[in-house]
């Protein structure tokens, strides 16, 4: 999970560094809402994480142009103030939750962890797409109870596509689920392992849109599941 977190307080933010890296989160920290503006619009993070008062402004009017702007990602804003005016003020601007200061880190965990599948149209911690059932803290994938073998790479980006809910997945995004630590990416390696998951998942599961990139579909053509080729011999 890609998460963009915006916290002035040095110390507060490198704990959350920490926290979200020994959840195998990747993440990116800034100080300020000036660097902030612009960070949501390519769809690259899975949620985001801000504070309500910033040096140089308000985290609650940053999250209004978000949303005029677009920007759909699941956002938690940290807040001190437990009073229903600023909870409410943030809701019906666009907050998705709201977690008060101070906080537990696991309960920030689970409250993104919740975010990001409801955002999804998910109820549990295992996602289901169609007849596609993916468990992210096993590691596991399989197709109407099939296990299917993936790799760490395949895996990162099936769970991306299935994050997605439905709707088209940028190139960048599953780029940054291969490279999270914006290492230099070959957009050929990303269709090499497109190429690879769609052998093992089904062709037409995973659908092109070109210029743009992927989106997971509901279903995959009989003829074209893998599943459906085991059971007919032609696997």
């Amino acid at each position: 999970m890609h998460v963009f977190f915006l916290e002035d307080d040095l110390a507060l933010g490198a704990s959350l560094h920490r926290v979200f890296a020994d959840e195998g989160f990747t993440s990116e920290w800034v100080r300020r809402i000036q660097d902030a503006e612009d960070a949501l619009l390519e769809g690259r993070f899975c949620c985001a994480v801000i504070d309500m008062r910033l040096p140089d402004g308000s985290g609650l009017d940053l999250l209004f142009r978000w949303r005029r702007r677009g920007v759909t990602t699941p956002v938690m804003v940290m807040t001190a103030e437990a009073g229903l005016e600023y909870r409410l003020s943030g809701l019906n601007g666009g907050a998705d939750d709201f977690i008060v200061k101070p906080f537990a880190p696991s309960e920030l965990v689970a409250r993104m962890h919740a975010l990001v599948r409801r955002s999804a149209g998910q109820s549990s911690e295992v996602w289901t797409v169609g007849n596609l059932r993916m468990e992210p803290q096993q590691h596991r994938a399989s197709i109407d109870g099939e296990p299917v073998s993936l790799s760490a790479s395949e895996f990162r980006l099936l769970l991306t596509l299935a994050r997605g809910s439905g709707s088209v997945v940028s190139k960048n995004a599953l780029a940054q689920a291969l490279a999270p630590f914006n290492e230099d990416f070959n957009f050929g390696a990303l269709d090499v392992h497109i190429c690879n998951l769609r052998k093992k998942v089904g062709a037409t599961r995973i659908q092109t849109v070109r210029g743009i990139g992927y989106l997971l579909a509901q279903e995959c053509s009989s003829s074209s599941s893998p599943a459906s080729a085991a059971r007919t011999g032609r696997a």
